[in-house]
């Protein structure tokens, strides 16, 4: 993974699998809100509500009798209830009576009598009403939810050693405890990129909560030192032509380093950037730079290769320039361009993994640096250890546990280069892969045969599928239709190369 850039994990997974995430035993001060941060209050109905059912509490009171969960705004949709919602979380799930901290969470509601997902993007969570592919499929609920230390779901101060992902898979079972006597039908995770990842570290943790999962293009980084699978599949991408004309544009980018780091230089004072935490400019252009080929497969397709320059060696400085912001970004490792993805490369240095490429078609003179490490994109004052054994406890666990899960990957997505893949214990599992497609690879992107497939068993995971679909999966369909501002179908571009 690259800026996939990856515990305790012996010790850790038992006491994670077996722990409840609750708060038996907090503090007095806190066992109010951790003892009871399940269940909704004893007043509180747990029948059926919402456009259809009989019970006449509002949903909105019914959230908010929930221990330890607040209301930060509502806001409408037609034919939903959207609800950004506080949640009081234990800084530390193995010990929650050490502090406490408020998380992030959205709603969308439909109704409880029909199935819930449940979504995490592995970042900051959006406040704006959307609906992943699978909440569409099952035409359900979905809960969101804003990843631990992703400001502001962040403790003050941050002991960053409690950023990892059993406490994150915790989070959610804790979550999910909570909302089940309100949203009683069945529960699919889900999640895109690193949501992916942690809807898989999540059903690795805690098996018994979700009735199924659907995770969509999840680097699996398993040895963090053996990238190979990422050279081989710069090779073969796309066709030699576009490849060609790529490398050639990302070459000359190297070779004008000193025309455009003044550019650079200019650009970064213009906008009151900074580079103390990677710790130069010329860092920062070079890994830009050298971002640039992945970039554009992570996020385009083969045919907008139209839009790459020609003939590199006799393009403009600017025409360069433009060609490398556009795909890479130049803000991308600035100080403040990396502040808010901390949290991110803190994991990628500590559990997840970061890819290391190399670049045959580039001279080494022109290279000073290659594919940086995590470590030099977090500040200093926060201490790193890596953890070689955990991607291998997922990994493992994946291929011989998966039940009820399936992979999505897109063709021409450097992120699926190293994937996961499922052993022999596997059952009800599937590894599908969108033909030409990228980092926004779904399910309506399969061949029609897998699609149909995929659709099927969603919706029966879900609880959902028809007798019709059950005897014959070429019939299953979403059951709502696409709504243009509520379905999310691409993967949201970021201005560096993150999962």
């Amino acid at each position: 993974m690259r800026k996939a850039l990856r515990w305790l994990l012996a010790l850790t997974v038992l006491i994670g699998t077996l722990s409840t995430a609750g708060a038996a035993t907090a503090a007095p001060e806190l066992s109010a809100s951790l003892e009871q941060g399940g269940p909704p209050s004893p007043e509180v109905t747990t029948g059926t509500t919402g456009t259809t059912g009989t019970t006449t509490q509002d949903i909105k009171d019914r959230l908010l009798a929930i221990q330890g969960m607040s209301l930060i705004e509502e806001k409408p949709y037609t034919g939903y209830r959207f609800f950004v919602l506080g949640y009081t979380q234990p800084i530390d799930h193995r010990h929650p009576s050490r502090g406490t901290f408020q998380q992030r969470i959205t709603v969308l509601h439909k109704d409880t009598a029909r199935p819930t997902v449940f979504y995490t993007g592995g970042y900051n969570v959006s406040t704006t009403p959307s609906r992943r592919e699978p909440t569409q499929i099952v035409d359900g609920n979905q809960v969101s939810m804003e990843y631990r230390f992703f400001t502001p779901s962040r403790p003050e101060p941050a002991d960053w050693s409690k950023l990892d992902i059993w406490q994150a898979a915790s989070d959610q079972h804790r979550i999910f405890e909570a909302l089940k006597p309100i949203y009683h039908q069945r529960w699919i995770s889900t999640g895109g990129s690193k949501g992916g990842m942690t809807a898989t570290y999540y059903e690795r943790f805690y098996p018994r909560d979700m009735d199924g999962v659907v995770a969509y293009v999840a680097p699996n980084d398993v040895v963090n030192d053996e990238d190979s699978a990422y050279d081989r599949f710069f090779r073969n991408v796309g066709t030699k032509e576009c490849r060609d004309k790529l490398d050639a544009v990302q070459r000359e980018a190297l070779v004008r380093r000193k025309p455009l780091e003044k550019k650079y230089a200019q650009y970064a004072a213009d906008n009151g950037y900074t580079f103390t935490t990677i710790g130069s400019l010329d860092k920062a252009y070079e890994a830009v730079v050298l971002d640039y080929v992945w970039g554009f497969w992570q996020y385009s397709l083969l045919a907008d290769c139209a839009t790459i320059p020609a003939d590199a060696p006799h393009a403009t400085d600017d025409a360069i320039w433009d060609s490398v912001d556009t795909i890479s970004g130049f803000s991308a490792y600035t100080d403040q361009g990396l502040e808010t993805y901390t949290p991110y490369y803190y994991q990628a240095g500590t559990q997840l993994g970061a890819p290391t490429i190399h670049f045959p078609y580039i001279e080494k003179k022109l290279i000073r640096y290659g594919y940086q490490p995590p470590r030099n994109f977090v500040p200093r004052s926060i201490p790193m250890t890596f953890q070689r054994s955990a991607m291998r406890d997922v990994d493992t666990w994946v291929a011989h546990h998966a039940h009820h899960m399936l992979y999505v990957y897109g063709q021409n997505d450097p992120w699926g280069a190293e994937r996961f893949r499922l052993g022999r214990g596997a059952r009800d599992a599937y590894v599908f892969t969108a033909p030409g497609l990228n980092h926004g690879a779904n399910v309506a992107g399969l061949v029609p045969d897998e699609k149909a497939l995929a659709t099927a068993r969603i919706l029966r995971w879900a609880g959902v599928a028809s007798a019709a679909v059950q005897a014959d999966p070429s019939a299953a369909r979403p059951l709502a239709g696409f709504d243009a501002r509520l379905d999310r179908r691409d993967t949201e571009r970021e201005p560096a190369l993150r999962p």
